[in-house]
């Protein structure tokens, strides 16, 4: 193992165990919105979806939101794509297992109601375990920070599962394992929230992730070698899939 690799180490987290006491789950979500925030996970998956994913087609285009959590990305992504895509009829899926971070989506799209007023975008939630029950069938599907907590077979199903799933394709955002990722998470979550959750999550989550070579690797074993890995900021991964067309 090099000087500057971090050992593959998964260990459950916080925020996964349901005992977790609603407050604290809740102010995690918060934590994490401010990080995805300071990340642009939204942008950097908007961009990569109008650009590489989405074709032309019938409205609604309809994008699920893998693990959506509290739907924050879920919320910008859609204002972004209403906005790119030309007025093009949007509906925009988020999808969790978690009632908590449903109902916490759920409130923070109608709060944000007024910032896409008058946009061709509409929302809904869906409880859903989509390790064992798969993804739902759209045209799009996306997610973020999901895949680091399942193991390689999960991951493995879960990329089958979309790829089933998408008319057009997927878009994947996800952390790389690296020390520089750790750092990063240890110093962010110190910074942006005082969540206990989050900054023992953080470096959990780094620690359980994937290198790139390694996110490649799980993409061949589900059959899709054609599939995009780049290295985006602040040491993550972007994956898109796209399918061909006869």
């Amino acid at each position: 193992m090099g000087l500057l690799s971090l050992p593959h180490v998964r260990q459950a987290e916080l925020m996964d165990d349901p005992g977790l006491p609603e407050a604290e789950h809740l102010h995690a979500l918060g934590a994490l919105a401010k990080i995805n925030a300071l990340s642009r996970t939204a942008p950097q998956i908007a961009a990569e979806m109008a650009s590489s994913v989405i074709r032309k087609g019938t409205d609604p285009l309809q994008v699920v939101d893998l693990a959506c959590g509290g739907g924050d990305v879920t919320l910008d992504c859609g204002r972004r794509l209403a906005r790119s895509l030309g007025g093009r009829e949007i509906v925009m899926v988020g999808v969790d297992f978690s009632r908590r971070g449903l109902e916490r989506a759920a409130a923070r799209i109608t709060a944000a109601r007024e910032s896409y007023e008058g946009l061709p975008l509409r929302f809904t939630c869906v409880a859903r375990d989509i390790v064992s029950s798969g993804c739902l069938p759209c045209d799009v599907a996306m997610s973020s920070l999901f895949l680091h907590h399942l193991d390689d077979d999960a991951v493995i199903r879960v990329f089958r599962s979309m790829a089933d799933a998408c008319r057009m394709g997927f878009v994947v955002s996800d952390l790389i394992r690296s020390r520089l990722g750790l750092a990063l998470a240890i110093v962010g979550t110190s910074l942006l929230s005082r969540s206990r959750v989050a900054r023992v999550d953080g470096p959990l989550s780094v620690r359980a992730a994937r290198t790139p070579a390694e996110y490649r690797a799980l993409l061949d074993a589900a059959g899709l070698a054609s599939a995009r890995i780049r290295r985006t900021w602040p040491e993550r991964v972007l994956i898109s899939w796209r399918r061909e067309t006869a």
